[in-house]
């Protein structure tokens, strides 16, 4: 599906409410399969389904048995997309990950090289408890993240599409985790933090699902549907004020650019990559609750999951006990005005 035009050139606005339509529809089918099986967490659903919608990749964030890994194999029913799991461990390597040659032999004699795919090479990769394993075997996917393919024995392969990462994380606090670099953090959309369920979900959860039957989801939609309407989000018109309350709120979120309670806690802060993001997930947002175009509310609604896995405080901030979330919240609120 391409950019939807008359035969002026003009953008064609009643193809795009057409197929805003259409993909309302697909969203609330996709929301009602989730909570089949995912209950209460609807900020957490509803973020992880805006990375995926606006064609990027997502960290969650929690305590193991909060149903992060559930929540990401549902995904990959409902979304109709080939899926693999790579539970990351401290020994695993990187060739486990990408793949590796291996040599064959012909019956002549001949011996020649040949590129064995690994789990990587799928549409929804599950990368559960990925700061589990070591920076070195994190870093494989990088270049997946960016560029969508991976280059193994100095060739190119590339990566089936749609492709998306949705990793799962322990908090750094919990014995025998890795932080995740500066720069992998930044290829993750958002990063989406897991918390507790509240008690009517947990009365629900005890209820349904020890049982001797479990609800299972379906899937609904394939991936050019998904592809289709990431193609449509990327067409929805953005007003100028709310490029306007990007930038500001990017730009305030970095050192050095007048805001004095960023210069006093913020150590270095989120790059274009963070305003390409909100610009994304806006208008995600939008179509995600039935708006044709993002306003400032999408803005500041998403600005915690989209910048604080792109800053970094200073020691005395950190010392005196101050987190990434209380800055955002305070220049959301300055924002606010």
């Amino acid at each position: 599906m391409g950019v939807m035009k008359t035969t002026d050139g003009a953008v064609d606005e009643r193809a795009i409410i057409a197929a805003a339509e259409k993909a309302l529809g697909e969203i609330a089918l996709i929301r009602k399969e989730v909570g089949k099986v995912i209950f209460g967490q609807e900020s957490v659903v509803e973020q992880t389904l805006l990375a995926v919608l606006s064609g990027g990749h997502a960290l969650l964030v929690g305590v193991p048995g909060l149903a992060k890994t559930k929540l990401v194999s549902t995904l990959g029913t409902v979304l109709g997309l080939n899926s693999s799991r790579i539970q990351f461990t401290p020994d695993l390597m990187p060739s486990d990950i990408l793949g590796s040659e291996v040599m064959d032999q012909d019956e002549n004699g001949r011996r020649s090289f040949r590129f064995v795919p690994g789990p990587i090479f799928t549409q929804l990769l599950m990368a559960d408890e990925i700061n589990r394993a070591s920076p070195r075997t994190q870093s494989a996917l990088l270049q997946a993240m960016q560029e969508y393919h991976v280059t193994v024995a100095g060739r190119r392969n590339d990566l089936p599409q749609p492709f998306h990462v949705l990793a799962t994380q322990n908090p750094l606090e919990q014995e025998g985790t890795y932080p995740l670099p500066e720069a992998q953090l930044d290829r993750f959309l958002m990063q989406v933090d897991v918390g507790y369920p509240e008690l009517a979900a947990e009365r629900q959860i005890l209820l349904e699902t020890t049982g001797v039957h479990e609800a299972e989801a379906r899937g609904v939609i394939d991936a050019a549907q998904l592809q289709d309407i990431q193609h449509l989000i990327r067409q929805m018109p953005v007003s100028e004020k709310v490029v306007d309350a990007i930038l500001a709120l990017v730009r305030s979120a970095r050192p050095g650019n007048g805001n004095a309670t960023t210069d006093k806690n913020v150590a270095w802060g989120p790059g274009p990559r963070a305003g390409q993001s909100l610009m994304l997930c806006a208008r995600a947002r939008a179509l995600y609750d039935g708006r044709l175009a993002p306003s400032i509310d999408d803005i500041m609604a998403l600005a915690e999951p989209v910048l604080q896995h792109r800053m970094a405080l200073t020691f005395a901030a950190r010392a005196e006990g101050m987190s990434v979330r209380d800055v955002i919240t305070g220049l959301v609120k300055q924002a606010k005005g």
